[in-house]
């Protein structure tokens, strides 16, 4: 089993930095970079661009620049996906986006990690695990997923939270660590303006 084999797989793992495909993080670091100077009614551009960087790419997916990943190949987006700005995915693992996302300005969706022993952590080694944003997900502002986690269909994660555990499908959930604060109910529909 070679590296990519490894994270390419939807299992958490453990390398050293030297193990990692610096040539692959270049190549999606050039296209972060071109595709965050488009302007913005380039938009085949930035759908070709985005198509050649991720693993899948729904047609229906939206990013508003600034952009970042580790590699892109690890990214796959199932359906409509809106992402605001400034937003990272560090893609050291699979990470799986659902159909009707909706992620907000400032969020950070890292499977990447640190060794927490500190000479370990000094000597480069790092851990991985997955992510997985169920369908009809919304990510609040300046919120981070890490890794090891999914979030349930239909549920909302609160501004600023950091979730490290799973989150169930339909549910409002907020807070550092993030915790459900309840569910998602009718009473939580709102009447739009008809002009």
């Amino acid at each position: 089993m070679n590296i990519l084999d490894v994270m390419t797989a939807n299992e958490g793992y453990c390398a050293r930095h030297t193990d990692t495909p610096l040539a692959l993080q270049d190549r999606a670091k050039l296209l972060c970079w071109q595709y965050n100077q488009t302007r913005p009614d380039e938009g085949e551009r930035r759908a070709a661009l985005l198509r050649e960087l991720f693993g899948d790419c729904h047609p229906l997916t939206f990013i508003e620049p600034s952009f970042r990943c580790d590699y892109g190949f690890n990214i796959h987006t199932h359906g409509l996906t809106v992402i605001n700005y400034n937003c990272v995915i560090l893609d050291t693992s699979p990470v799986h986006i659902g159909e009707n996302a909706f992620i907000a300005p400032g969020v950070c969706i890292a499977c990447a990690g640190h060794a927490v022993d500190a000479a370990q952590r000094a000597a480069g080694i790092g851990t991985s695990r997955p992510i997985t944003i169920g369908p009809d997900v919304w990510i609040g502002a300046n919120a981070t997923i890490c890794g090891g986690v999914t979030i349930g269909a239909g549920s909302v994660i609160g501004a600023g939270s950091v979730v490290t555990r799973d989150v169930p499908a339909g549910v409002i959930a907020a807070g550092s660590p993030c915790r459900v604060l309840r569910p998602v109910t009718e009473a939580d529909r709102v009447e739009p303006l008809r002009l």
